[in-house]
C-alpha cells in the first residue's frame, strides 16, 4: 500500500507517530518561511507542514499547486496554540512533512473544487474533477450504501437477483424507444429497454417467484430536473401476492433503509388515499403532504352565475371549480400575484382569480378583489363558509376544464409553499392507490393505459372491465415521498381473457397485440401465477435522502438537460463506412 492511513483518519489518536497519506492538494498555503498545504482524499482534509530546514523538499513544495497529486511521509503533532480547527475531525492535529514526492503534477483546474457557484455545464464537462468536490463524494458514497441496503434486504426476503436484457423490441412503455440498429439483420433494430416490465412477468411464469435487479433503463424523452435519459431503477416482482403483500413489505423496506442511511425513524406503515381524493383536494396524484393547503371544490355554487368565466366550467361536466385558501396571504402583493399568473399560465390556465379577506365579518365591504362585482351576496358568503376563510388571508380560484385547474392549482400550491415558508420539515410518505384504469385521449380519440396495458383492473370479470371500461379501476399503487413519485407499480394480469378485455377497451387489435408483446400473450396461456411488482428510481431515492435538487447531482456520469454528455461529447457523428456495415443511408441535404 502507498499509504499508512488515509487523510482523515490522522487524529490525535497517532500523535507523534509517523504516517504515509496520499491525496490532491486543495489548498497551498504560504506562511513566511513556511508552507502549509491541505491534503485532501475522500475521507478529508489534513493540514501538512514543510520547512525550510529541509531546503531539497521546501523547494519541491514551493512549485505544488491546486490539484496536485502527492505522497507524503510525515509526523504527526498537535496543532499551535490558536490554530486549531474544530470544524474538522483532524483538525487537532498536523503532519510535519519528512519526504514529499509528487505522483502528478496538476494543470490549473477549471473551477475551485470548493466553489459553491460552478457552472453546470463545466461541471459536467469536467466531471472528473467536479467528483471530488466532498458533496458529491457524499452523495455518491451514499448512493452506494442506499444500493447496499436495498440488495441485502430483499436477498433477505428471498428475492432472487436476475438480469434481463439490454437489447430486445419495442414495447408500448409510454414514451419514445432508443432504437439499436442490428448489423446481422440489415433494417432491423433493436430496442433498448424502457424497464423490464415484460420480462419480469416472465419470469414469474417461470416459477422464479420472487425477483428484484437493479437496472439501467433507457427512455428517450424531453428532460428535467429528475429524468434522463439513462437511469436506474429498483425493479421488483412477486407471485401469488396482492397489494397488500407488496405495499407491506415496502413499507418495511424503506423504514429501514431510512433507519440505516439517514439515521430516521419511520412509522411502520404509510398513508394511503385514493387516487380520486388526491386529485380532489391536492390537484396532483403526487401530492406533498408537508403543506398544509388544500383544493376545495365550488363547482356546485357557480351552476347559476351570469359570470361565465365561473358558469361556464361550472356547467361543463369536464369542467370544475375550486378554491386555494391561503392562511394569511392577504399580504401577497398585486406585483406577486401578477406573478403567479403567469405562473399558473403554464399549465394552461387563463388566469388566476382571488378574494383578499381583510374583514370577513364585514361581509362584501371587507372583502378586495376583481371577482366580486360579478357575484352574488350569497355566493361569496357560501365561499367564504366553505373555505374557511379568516381575516388575513387570501383566497385563489381556478376554473376551466378539470385537468388543467387541478394542474394549475395544483402547481400553485407546491410554490405557495415554498415562497411562504409554508413546508414542515420532515418526510411525508403515501400510497396513492385505485388509479383510473385509462384515461381517454380526445385528440386520438381512444383510451390509454394510466398505468401500462398489464395492469389488472379492480372487476373480477372481463364482462365487467367491458361493460364499463371507462369507469374501470386499476390495481395500481403509487409510492410518494414529499410530492415526488418515488416508485410505482400493481397486480398484473394473469389471464389470456382479462387481457384481451384490456387490449379490447384501448382499441389494440390482434395484429397490433401479435407484433409489440405477442409473446407475453402466448406465455398467458401456459399457467400465469397471479403476481404483481413495483418499481422505484433509485435516482429520485438518493436525490431526496442527499437533498439534491437533481438527479444529475447523484449520477456519476449525467447527460445535460438536451441529453448530451459534454464529457465524451455523445451523441457524435460516426463514418460512413460504419453506418454502411449497419445498412443505413443518410438521406443526402436537398439542394436548391
Amino acid at each position: 500500500m502507498m499509504r499508512s492511513h488515509y487523510c482523515g483518519q490522522v487524529t490525535e489518536s497517532l500523535l507523534d507517530q509517523e504516517v504515509e497519506v496520499c491525496g490532491w492538494v486543495h489548498r497551498r498555503r504560504d506562511h513566511g518561511g513556511v508552507i502549509f498545504v491541505d491534503l485532501r482524499d475522500h475521507t478529508g482534509l489534513l493540514q501538512v507542514v514543510f520547512d525550510p530546514d529541509n531546503p531539497e523538499m521546501f523547494a519541491q513544495a514551493e512549485r505544488i499547486r491546486n490539484e496536485f497529486v502527492l505522497k507524503i511521509k510525515g509526523r504527526v503533532r498537535r496543532r499551535p496554540e490558536g490554530t486549531v480547527n474544530d470544524n474538522l475531525p483532524t483538525g487537532q492535529v498536523e503532519v510535519f512533512a519528512l519526504e514529499l514526492e509528487v505522483l502528478n503534477a496538476a494543470a490549473t483546474p477549471p473551477f475551485q473544487i470548493d466553489d459553491e457557484d460552478i457552472n453546470e455545464d463545466n461541471r459536467l464537462r469536467y466531471r472528473y474533477i467536479d467528483l471530488r468536490r466532498p458533496q458529491m463524494q457524499e452523495r455518491l458514497r451514499l448512493r452506494a450504501k442506499v444500493s447496499h441496503f436495498l440488495r441485502n434486504f430483499l436477498e433477505h426476503n428471498e428475492f432472487l437477483d436476475l438480469e434481463t436484457p439490454m437489447l430486445t423490441r419495442a414495447t408500448p412503455e409510454g414514451a419514445r424507444d432508443y432504437l439499436v440498429p442490428s448489423r446481422v439483420h440489415p433494417g432491423e433494430f433493436f430496442a433498448l429497454p424502457q424497464s423490464p416490465q415484460l420480462f419480469k412477468q416472465l419470469l414469474m411464469m417461470s416459477g422464479m417467484d420472487r425477483y428484484y435487479q437493479i437496472v439501467r433503463c433507457f427512455r428517450d424523452e424531453d428532460l428535467r430536473a429528475d429524468r434522463q435519459p439513462e437511469f436506474t431503477q429498483l425493479d421488483i416482482e412477486m407471485s401469488f401476492i396482492d397489494e397488500e403483500d407488496i405495499m407491506g413489505l415496502m413499507e418495511q423496506m424503506m423504514v429501514g433503509l431510512f433507519k440505516e442511511t439517514m439515521g430516521v425513524d419511520l412509522p411502520a406503515s404509510f398513508e394511503r388515499m385514493p387516487y380520486a381524493e388526491a386529485m380532489e383536494r391536492f390537484g396532483s396524484d403526487k401530492p406533498d403532504l408537508r403543506i398544509d393547503l388544500e383544493l376545495i371544490s365550488i363547482t356546485d355554487l357557480m351552476k347559476d352565475v351570469e359570470f361565465k368565466v365561473f358558469s361556464g366550467p361550472a356547467n361543463d361536466p369536464k369542467g370544475r371549480i375550486a378554491a386555494l385558501r391561503v392562511p394569511q396571504g392577504a399580504s401577497i402583493s398585486r406585483k406577486e400575484i401578477d406573478d403567479y399568473t403567469k405562473f399558473v399560465s403554464r399549465y394552461g390556465a387563463k388566469g388566476l382569480a382571488y378574494i383578499k379577506c381583510n374583514e370577513v365579518a364585514a361581509g362584501r365591504e371587507g372583502l378586495q378583489s376583481p371577482i366580486l362585482k360579478f357575484l352574488p351576496d350569497e355566493v361569496v358568503s357560501a365561499i367564504i363558509e366553505r373555505t374557511g376563510a379568516q381575516d388575513g388571508d387570501i383566497v385563489f380560484f381556478g376554473a376551466d376544464k378539470a385537468k388543467v385547474v387541478n394542474d394549475a392549482l395544483g402547481a400553485l400550491r407546491v410554490k405557495l409553499g415554498e415562497d411562504l415558508g409554508l413546508i414542515q420539515a420532515g418526510w411525508r410518505f403515501l400510497w396513492v392507490v385505485d388509479f383510473p384504469m385509462f384515461e381517454y385521449d380526445d385528440k386520438e380519440g381512444r383510451y390509454h393505459a394510466l398505468h401500462h396495458p398489464f395492469t389488472a383492473p379492480l372487476v373480477d370479470s372481463p364482462a365487467a372491465l367491458k361493460d364499463d371500461a371507462e369507469n374501470a379501476l386499476s390495481r395500481a399503487y403509487d409510492l410518494v415521498l414529499n410530492g415526488t413519485e418515488l416508485g410505482g407499480g400493481s397486480i398484473r394480469i394473469h389471464t389470456p381473457e382479462m387481457q384481451q378485455a384490456a387490449l379490447d377497451a384501448l382499441g389494440i387489435d390482434e395484429q397490433e397485440a401479435e407484433e409489440k408483446f405477442g409473446f407475453l400473450l402466448s406465455a398467458l396461456k401456459y399457467g400465469c401465477p397471479p403476481h404483481g411488482g413495483i418499481a422505484f428510481g433509485l435516482d429520485r431515492m438518493v436525490m431526496l435522502l442527499s437533498g439534491a435538487s437533481s438527479i444529475r447531482d447523484v449520477m456519476a456520469f449525467p447527460k445535460t438537460q438536451s441529453a448530451s454528455c459534454l464529457l465524451t461529447e455523445a451523441p457524435s457523428a460516426v463514418s460512413e463506412a460504419q453506418l454502411r456495415e449497419l445498412s443505413i443511408r443518410l438521406r443526402k441535404p436537398v439542394t436548391e
